[in-house]
């Protein structure tokens, strides 16, 4: 039995929903690609930019060694987006997340990532119609973080990831079966508040190195693919103008650190031999990763993706938010614009942003995230 629709959707997962690339595109694709989707709306107004900002409720997607840093003793997150709304209307993403400050030093985190694929009806080789299918992918995970001085902090976290694209069912006549796979994310964190022309700055910076783990593989396990294992360095800076308005301004760029295909062709015509296969081991991907590119430096240079994000508060109420992301064109050619918004109350936050890519037709057009957050710590004390 063949699964066309499943197979031409893995397809597109697979590639990032990287539309519109070049022909001269060496893209590096990655099994599991939904555990590097933006899951929140802060983040989302800010050009994909959250590894160095400062500390929130979905910090575990992005640094969970910024949970010591909240104000909050704990709290949860629900967050919610339709994806791909322009190819079609049934595949969605959630998150949910939550962090407890066990003391001063210390606090534990997890969430959950949800991504459903819709409903995909199964044919046969005669065209057929078979059974129903409702492909999903998730990933739970938990993390510890520390205080290691008074401005800086690490963390640990664990994740376990499972991938159910084809309920078990023969794909072009070989037998089937969901994906499994174990990750680790290692993080650390800089915060530091100052005075400066009598009014409170903070500047913070994170590093993540997120999903090191075993590769997955969806047949028995001869053929396995690398999992999003990425690199995320960022900052930020945050300024008050006055007792009531402030701005944050942060940067993000972003390396996945697994092997680069072994040919690139250019525009030209020529192709360019190198790189390392698929066949070498987590860990020897991760650092062979930072010279494989069979375009030398400046091909190493064009696989890091960028964020840059402004952030406007009022009073702490409300928020204003807008980015960009960059993707070089040979390696995916996502650009895009963002912007978002943001409401907090005593207990609820509620948060919305926007998608609008450079390109036309593009098939992240119009995306939308929402997130509501919920501080546990201010609704214990209002009681």
């Amino acid at each position: 039995m063949r699964i066309l629709f499943v197979v031409a959707l893995v397809a597109m997962v697979s590639k990032n929903v990287q539309a519109q690339t070049v022909s001269g595109a060496n893209t590096i694709t990655t099994a599991v690609p939904f555990l590097a989707i933006t899951p929140d709306s802060r983040a989302g107004g800010m050009g994909d930019a959250g590894v160095g900002t400062t500390a929130d409720v979905n910090s575990q997607h992005w640094n969970p060694a910024k949970y010591v840093f909240m104000e909050s003793e704990m709290g949860v997150g629900l967050s919610y987006s339709p994806w791909l709304r322009n190819l079609v209307d049934d595949i969605n993403l959630a998150y949910l997340t939550g962090y407890k400050k066990l003391d001063d030093v210390q606090s534990l985190s997890a969430s959950l990532r949800y991504f459903a694929l819709g409903d995909i009806l199964t044919m046969n080789d005669q065209g057929e119609q078979g059974i129903q299918l409702n492909p999903n992918e998730f990933a739970i995970d938990f993390g510890y973080s520390r205080l290691l001085s008074d401005v800086f902090s690490g963390a640990v976290a664990i994740r376990y990831i499972r991938s159910d694209l084809t309920g078990g069912q023969l794909v072009n006549g070989v037998a089937s079966q969901a994906g499994n796979s174990f990750a680790a994310d290692v993080a650390f964190y800089y915060y530091n508040e100052f005075s400066a022309g009598r009014q409170d700055n903070i500047f913070a910076a994170g590093i993540n190195i997120q999903n090191i783990g075993s590769k997955i593989s969806y047949t028995d396990g001869t053929v396995k693919d690398f999992i999003p294992t990425t690199l995320k360095l960022g900052a930020s800076y945050t300024m008050e103008l006055d007792d009531y308005n402030s701005f944050a301004f942060a940067v993000e760029a972003n390396k996945l650190l697994v092997p680069t295909p072994n040919d690139s062709l250019y525009s030209d015509g020529a192709v360019i031999s190198g790189g390392i296969g698929s066949d070498i081991g987590v860990i020897e991907g991760i650092f062979k990763s930072f010279g494989d590119a069979p375009g030398g430096f400046k091909e190493e240079m064009q696989e890091i993706t960028w964020s840059v994000g402004v952030e406007y508060w009022y009073n702490q109420q409300f928020a204003l938010r807008a980015g960009y992301f960059y993707e070089n064109e040979n390696k995916g050619n996502r650009q895009f614009i963002t912007a978002g918004a943001g409401l907090k109350m005593n207990v609820f936050a509620l948060d919305f942003s926007y998608l609008l890519p450079t390109q036309r037709n593009h098939p992240l057009e119009n995306t939308l995230r929402f997130t509501l957050a919920f501080d546990i710590d201010a609704f214990s004390s209002q009681r």
